[in-house]
């Protein structure tokens, strides 16, 4: 049987980007139709639509953090309370690992320019980097959550 963090690692393989990778990889868990799973995380990859901003591991973890806790808490404030607590955490340990949330510190280059398409090429960022990215995400989700 495939794990969840082999299931996002194979989809990030595959094309889709890191937070289609992470969302995806909990689409068995929480019954996620993926076509809609697929489409919702597909602007978020390079840190939202290429912008570098928040890594895509991170967006995808925090929305499976949300669906956790909507499916988990039928009280609106307890959902918000235990996504506010739980994404905190993720961010604490996610910048802890990688020292940042967003990609472009992560990645050390600008995706928008030939030379840092170059040097993540020439670096192989997106198995150096990103993979570990959505690994660590995986990780730290499933501890949240378990």
């Amino acid at each position: 049987m495939i794990t969840t963090k082999e299931k996002a690692l194979e989809s990030f393989k595959s094309g889709m980007n890191c937070a289609q990778s992470v969302l995806l990889a909990f689409s068995d868990q929480y019954k996620l139709d993926d076509n809609l799973a697929f489409q919702i995380s597909s602007g978020f990859g390079g840190g939202m639509g290429r912008l570098q901003k928040t890594c895509g591991a991170v967006t995808g973890a925090f929305m499976v953090i949300g669906i956790h806790n909507c499916e988990k808490y039928s009280n609106h404030n307890l959902q918000t309370d235990n996504n506010r607590s739980m994404i905190q955490e993720f961010n604490r340990r996610f910048t802890q690992q990688h020292q940042s949330l967003d990609c472009r510190d992560i990645i050390k280059c600008d995706l928008n320019t030939e030379e840092g398409q170059q040097y993540c090429k020439d670096n192989n960022t997106k198995e150096s980097i990103c993979s570990k990215c959505i690994s660590d995400s995986i990780d730290i989700v499933q501890s949240l959550i378990n």
